[in-house]
């Protein structure tokens, strides 16, 4: 009886925890100016170039 009531309790603290951590939260940020784009610093890092002024389009030569 005993052992009973000690399950239905850790039964009943497992499944709520679940259902508490199930839930999340979602947001979009929608930026029209920056969809897709990374800036200049993060796109050097990524390449590994010393300079971050060849991903910076204010910085571009013209052909």
């Amino acid at each position: 009886m005993k052992i009973a009531r000690i399950f239905r309790n850790v039964f009943i603290t497992i499944s709520l925890t679940l259902f508490i951590t199930s839930c999340s939260v979602h947001t979009v940020h929608n930026s029209s100016s920056n969809s897709g784009k990374i800036p200049p610093g993060q796109a050097k890092k990524i390449s590994g170039s010393k300079s971050a002024k060849n991903y910076a389009p204010g910085q571009q030569k013209k052909r």
